[in-house]
């Protein structure tokens, strides 16, 4: 007979689940005679736990004692308990058991304890999913590593210590895959084991057997112990299917082996596996070279776009299987179930893992975090995905804990739906059903936008065969013609002419099979995106030039044709700009930006700059890949702020702020490399001035459009090099001890051959140190004493005119003080007016007439009468005849500022400093979008005329005229 409290916790449950729980506690009231006194008061409790799982319900009958103890432990609230705890509490079970039938009872005992307990924290303490199945994995873990201990202690006795050829011991690996490996069991998982010892050789004992009968006989011992079913049941299902050669091959492997299958034999969904590859057991040493092997083969060093058609492949199997049995309301492989939110996380591991050691993690949510952290995925997305994922998840968990069966489909009866609906908190399965969608439909949208997996429309299905058909030829040519006119290709015949060369083309035919696979499929894409743009032929006579400039690299092709976004990315840029086309054609790495337009257009400011250059550099270690690293970090973020400027996203003003900000970046980790490597060989260059020693420093100048915060795409740099050693003993403290002035002059050269130098990725900036002390005959590196010596006496008006525009952008504190000194000083003497403006005139004579590319009917913008070099002088000459009277004009060294300072100290009119800056801007704006088109910096005479007026007529009044 039921008591109150029982009767009273039963009638809060929905009304078709309370008959059985009812007739539970009859079962466990008559088995025990009563409700044993430590359960008294948590009967709602177990009432809910009984209605969630009917398993657990009939395990409490049969061993009440099990959740007597478990309701009196510390682990009846939300803690749990660690990995070591399990394991001493499995150890002092184990230790009783003198044979491998005990053993198996002890084992299957032990695994229903946990699961008892782990279930009541899920189900009635609420503890989050990630607890749940990391203490599902944790049980798994511990019951391996105990049981392998049994076992290989007793088979030692019988054969003997496995050694290799130096008689080291050896020892398996048992790595864990799937689930296990990423700590994400479920109740009814599989355990996906791998086997694998390090080295051949032989055991020690009086009958010795090799390494691989030993660690075999082994291996089967444990998934004996396991898997087999007895009249307690199993512990886990074992799983080695994911072994080399699958189920042919040897059950178990050694390194030497494993590393030669993988090189010539693996494939990508082995890749893809071997991301949550976990070792359980083994030592140290072992485990590590281990992850020498296989990190390699999982994580490519470039990115790997190929790894989106690899999983896209591998879902598309999955998605006809599960249309074949009518699996759609599968959770884990149905549309927008658990499966997905792995391949849209693990994808992006694949391709970016090599590079970004932060992605190389086996739990899901972390990796989803990361990708936020990057920008691959917004926050906002990863959120709503975690959700999703963390939803679904507690979803399998109670589906498997009703029968602790193996099963991911939504139940179809009204009594295990209300339970279900019970068990994830919902009063009415409607209620459930709903949330279950909309989380299934974030994730189905996420997958399709990565993997390109959209629904088409029958008029799209047939415009793809079409466009198909047309470029493997299969089209008459007047069929062709009129297709490609429908879709905006007004020279349809000039089209089909350089589709055919491409079709016909070396790069084409020289294609391997799965090569050509991916470039049929991606033509007929980009023929369609194409039509889309203003001028269709102009977009795909440039994506064709693209397209033959990654042809031969396969990864590459998968990425458009796997990403939409990409793809028309790439479309939109290219049509836009003949530079960007051939920036992406030298540069094909740089596709991987075209993944996320919110980061492409929004390119980040100088901290942001400075965070990501960190962490790639911190991935680097050799000279080789540092400098490649910084030229992909540059190319990316050149890229990056040419797509802003042509989506109208950036003013022409922050369009050099942000290359700028690239430069100087750059230009400090160049530093920053060249001297720690300096150092490392000759130690720091010291020196003894005023009886004091100290470190000797170093600065680099920038002058020009670097200087005046104007640089542009493909700007050169114009850098002078400066050091502070002084006084005696000027040499570096180092074992191989050098003159101070040999470590500066090495270290300027390691910095321009670091900047300069063609790699493989290309070179990142030109260097021109023309404007350094004595130009071309000077030394490449000067002293602060000797350049301020060379501005006093030696410089030339021309010089301090440069002088305005330089600033000091790499260095320490205290030589960038001494410079600016030594500039304020220069720049602030008194000077003859009508000197000065009589030198100005005669530079800027000679120089456009060296320069000035103007001729009939077009105007040179940067030389020619009216345009940039004008304004420039303009600006330099006011600085150094006001700079003794005005200092305020020194604060900034661009033009735009320095002509609003003129206005604020009444130097000049405040509309004529205004029609400067605003013809100054429209020029730079030109030269930018001129620049992008891939055209010279001449325009048609009648253009910016007014402004060009405007410029000659300031420029007649301050520095033509004679006052």
């Amino acid at each position: 007979m039921i008591s109150e409290d029982i009767a009273q916790s039963i009638a809060t449950l929905p009304l078709s689940l309370r008959e059985e729980v009812e007739r539970f506690w009859e079962a466990f009231i008559d088995h025990d005679g009563g409700v044993p006194a430590p359960l008294r008061g948590r009967e709602r409790q177990i009432t809910r736990l009984w209605a969630c799982s009917p398993a657990l319900a009939a395990f409490s009958i049969a061993h009440p004692e099990c959740l007597i103890e478990f309701l009196d432990s510390p682990w009846s609230g939300s803690r749990a308990p660690s990995e070591a705890d399990l394991a001493q509490e499995l150890a002092t079970a184990l230790a009783e058991c003198t044979d491998i039938d005990a053993l198996m009872a002890a084992l299957r005992l032990f695994r229903k304890r946990q699961y008892l307990g782990i279930s009541w924290r899920d189900a009635i303490s609420g503890v989050p999913v990630e607890q749940t199945v990391e203490s599902l994995s944790h049980v798994a873990d511990v019951c391996i590593c105990q049981s392998l201990s049994w076992l290989d202690e007793r088979l030692q006795a019988q054969w003997g210590v496995p050694l290799d050829a130096d008689g080291q011991a050896q020892s398996l690996i048992v790595l864990g895959m799937g689930k296990l490996g990423g700590f994400e069991l479920n109740y009814s998982s599989d355990i996906d084991l791998i086997f694998v010892y390090a080295d051949a050789g032989e055991t020690n004992g009086a009958r010795p057997v090799d390494n691989e009968r030993y660690f075999s006989r082994l291996a089967q011992q444990l998934i004996k112990v396991l898997a087999e079913s007895t009249r307690d049941g199993f512990v886990f299902r074992v799983d080695t299917r994911l072994r080399p050669f699958g189920e042919s091959g040897p059950l178990v492997m050694h390194f030497s082996a494993l590393e030669e299958y993988y090189q010539r034999h693996g494939r990508e969904w082995e890749r893809y596996a071997m991301i949550k590859a976990r070792p359980i057991t083994g030592d140290v040493y072992a485990v590590e070279r281990l992850r020498g092997i296989l990190s390699p083969f999982v994580y490519r060093r470039y990115l790997d776009f190929g790894a989106l058609d690899a999983l896209r492949e591998m879902k598309s199997l999955i998605v006809r299987e599960v249309r074949r049995k009518g699996m759609a309301q599968n959770i884990k492989l149905g549309p927008g179930g658990i499966r997905e939110v792995e391949f849209i996380a693990q994808v992006f591991q694949l391709i970016r893992g090599g590079q970004y050691a932060q992605l190389r993690q086996r739990r899901l949510l972390p990796v989803l975090n990361e990708l936020a952290e990057r920008g691959v995925l917004t926050s906002q997305t990863v959120d709503l995905l975690s959700d999703a994922y963390r939803f679904l998840r507690r979803t399998e968990n109670c589906l498997q804990q009703v029968r602790e069966a193996q099963t991911h489909d939504l139940p179809s009866s009204e009594t295990e739906r209300v339970r279900l609906a019970f068990a994830m908190g919902y009063s009415r399965w409607e209620e459930f059903d709903k949330d279950l969608a909309d989380h299934r439909a974030v994730v189905s949208d996420e997958f399709g936008e990565i993997f390109g997996d959209h629904g088409s429309t029958d008029e799209q299905e047939q415009l793809a065969v079409e466009l198909d058909m047309l470029w493997r030829g299969r089209l008459a040519d007047d069929q062709a013609g009129q297709l490609l006119r429908e879709h905006g290709f007004d020279d349809a015949d000039r089209v089909q002419e350089r589709l055919r060369a491409l079709h016909h083309s070396v790069l084409y035919r020289s294609l391997s099979d799965r090569g050509r696979h991916r470039f049929d499929q991606l033509m007929p894409l980009l023929l369609l995106e194409a039509s889309g743009s203003e001028s269709p032929e102009t977009a795909l006579a440039r994506l064709i030039h693209v397209v033959e400039s990654i042809g031969r690299r396969s990864p590459y092709l998968s990425l458009l044709v796997e990403n939409p976004m990409a793809r028309s990315q790439l479309v939109r840029l290219c049509a836009t700009s003949p530079w960007i086309s051939d920036y992406l054609a030298a540069h094909p790495i740089l596709l991987d930006e075209l993944l996320d337009p919110r980061a492409l257009y929004r390119p980040p400011d100088r901290a942001g700059l400075g965070r990501e250059l960190a962490e790639m550099m911190a991935e680097t270690s050799d000279l080789e890949q540092q400098m490649e690293t910084l030229r992909h970090f540059h190319q990316i973020n050149v890229l990056r702020v040419a797509a802003a400027d042509i989506g109208g996203h950036l003013p022409v003003m922050r369009v050099s702020d942000h290359l700028t900000d690239l430069a100087e970046v750059i230009l400090r980790q160049v530093l920053l490399l060249g001297w720690a490597d300096l150092v490392q060989r000759y130690g720091r260059p010291r020196c003894l001035e005023a009886e004091r020693a100290r470190t000797a420093q170093f600065g680099i100048v920038a002058y020009g459009k670097l200087g005046g915060i104007e640089l542009g795409y493909g700007s050169d740099l114009d850098l002078v090099f400066l050091h502070d050693s002084a006084g005696g003993q000027q040499e570096t403290d180092g074992t191989r001890a050098v003159d101070n002035a040999v470590f500066f002059a090495r270290l300027t050269q390691r910095l321009i051959h670091f900047i300069s130098t063609p790699t493989p990725s290309g070179f990142l900036y030109d260097v021109d140190t023309r404007l350094r002390p004595s130009g071309r005959s000077g030394l490449l590196v000067s002293s602060i004493d000797g350049y301020a010596d060379y501005q006093r006496r030696d410089a030339w008006t021309w010089e301090h005119q440069a002088l305005v525009r330089a600033r000091m952008v790499a260095g320490a504190p205290s030589l960038v003080s001494r410079f600016q000194a030594v500039r304020a000083e220069i720049l602030s003497r008194r000077r003859d007016s009508e000197s000065l403006r009589n030198d100005v005139r005669d530079m800027r004579a000679r120089m456009r007439e060296t320069l000035d590319q103007s001729k009939a009917g077009f105007w040179d913008i940067k030389q020619g009468a009216g345009g940039v070099a004008d304004i420039e002088f303009m600006v330099q000459y006011g600085v150094l005849n006001w700079a003794h009277t005005h200092p305020a004009v020194l604060r900034y060294t661009d033009n735009i500022r320095i002509l609003e300072t003129f206005a604020a100290e009444g130097l000049m009119s405040a509309q004529a400093c205004e029609h400067l800056a605003d013809a100054y801007r429209h020029f730079r704006l030109r030269l930018h979008a001129l620049n992008l088109e891939g055209r010279p910096a001449i325009v048609k005479d009648s253009e910016m005329s007014a402004e060009r007026e405007l410029v000659m007529t300031i420029w007649e009044r301050i520095i033509a005229s004679s006052s």
